[in-house]
């Protein structure tokens, strides 16, 4: 029996597009898209950032210097923030139907800026009894550490956890760890699984 089913937030319950912020940010460097990606990848600060290893204002600094960058700090959060659709990918009354009779928690790869932002923006993210973030467990799916902190949040057995992400790789970690998982293609697709399951 399922007690407590995990989401994953990006592109699972809100959606996004990393291009929609490098096309921001290349009109303000002056360069094309592409190197706005370049640049960022070269730097090799966002997985330490979304594990928590580097603060916000250094991210901010190092991150704005390597792409050669006069911004202040509001201006590279709202262009940071602008990956993000205003459609989110499932509805409120499904996470409101879920949480009334199981236990909902979100299981994310994200970074301090990011999250600030979805939880004012996205006002369904309240029906969630908490967040197994990984800047803030200092691990990132598909690492062992996350999952183990979110089976150790969801109060249940690993078997008794549902978890849908939009990574083959991270629903195969997930399994591994005893989890009922399966990855995320549309509002639609997860429905039938749910339903299979007896939980929707």
């Amino acid at each position: 029996m399922i007690k407590t089913i995990l989401f994953d937030l990006g592109n699972v319950v809100v959606p996004f597009d990393v291009k929609r912020a490098y096309a921001r940010m290349a009109e303000l460097c002056g360069c094309k898209p592409e190197e706005v990606a370049a640049r960022i990848r070269a730097t090799g600060l966002v997985t330490p950032f979304e594990k928590g290893q580097i603060q916000t204002e250094p991210f901010i600094r190092e991150l704005s210097t390597a792409l050669k960058l006069e911004i202040t700090y509001q201006n590279f959060c709202d262009w940071w923030n602008g990956v993000f659709l205003p459609e989110t990918l499932v509805s409120d009354a499904l996470l409101e139907n879920l949480r009334s009779r199981h236990r909902l928690l979100a299981l994310s790869n994200t970074n301090p800026i990011h999250f600030a932002m979805l939880k004012e923006a996205y006002p369904l993210l309240r029906h969630f009894d908490g967040y197994v973030l990984s800047y803030e467990v200092g691990a990132a799916k598909p690492e062992a550490k996350i999952y183990l902190e979110a089976i150790a949040r969801a109060q249940c057995n690993p078997e008794e956890c549902f978890f849908t992400d939009d990574m083959a790789v991270n629903i195969e970690a997930a399994r591994a760890h005893g989890m009922d998982a399966v990855q995320f293609f549309s509002a639609e697709q997860l429905a039938a699984e749910l339903r299979v399951r007896g939980v929707l």
